[in-house]
């Protein structure tokens, strides 16, 4: 019978960032993809025994930081770019790195919640759409799952979405969850 149950071990990349809708997505991942009937009933009968790495999923939280530009252009004419100090560009960075580490704890400790799940963290800088695509390739990850913020297709042409970009471009599978409130459930 467990022969019949057991699976092949995945590797799952989930995009995070700050909103809520980045958590769900990963408490539904970890709920609903991460976990079997038998890796569930495993758990609860030994749940002190640890799991060989053969038998350990894969979680690769990613959390993309958009450079931050130290210069701007102030409204008006004749102006021109106005840079920020060194202190202020250190100060912006250090903010930034603390947010990360902060997102990325709280989604690690939901990891940690789950047995059989090993979770590693990744931090990078840029266009969040072509780095979230750029890593799930380079790390050979068998599914990408992001959030959905539910913009409507107006918004969406206008303001873009990641979601919608990796759909189109990330070359593994891909996983978009809506949140409940917006499937109205």
């Amino acid at each position: 019978m467990a022969e019949m149950i057991r699976r092949r071990k995945m590797k799952v990349m989930v995009a995070m960032d700050e909103s809520d809708y980045s958590f769900y997505a990963l408490k539904w991942a970890l709920d609903h993809v991460l976990v079997t009937p038998a890796a569930a009933a495993a758990a609860t009968a030994t749940r002190e025994e640890e799991a060989s790495p053969e038998e350990v999923d894969m979680v690769i939280l990613i959390h993309v930081q958009q450079p931050f530009q130290h210069y701007g252009f102030p409204a008006g004419p004749g102006g021109s770019a106005v840079y920020a100090t060194t202190a202020v560009v250190e100060s912006v960075r250090k903010a930034q790195e603390e947010n990360s580490a902060a997102l990325l704890s709280r989604a690690l400790q939901m990891c940690k919640e789950k047995p059989n799940i090993k979770a590693e963290t990744l931090i990078l800088e840029g266009d969040p759409k072509d780095r979230i695509c750029q890593a799930a390739e380079q790390m050979h990850v068998d599914l990408l799952v992001v959030g959905s913020r539910g913009l409507g297709t107006f918004k969406r042409a206008f303001l873009g979405s990641v979601s919608d970009y990796c759909a189109h471009h990330v070359k593994c599978p891909i996983l978009i969850v809506r949140s409940a409130k917006e499937t109205g459930k």
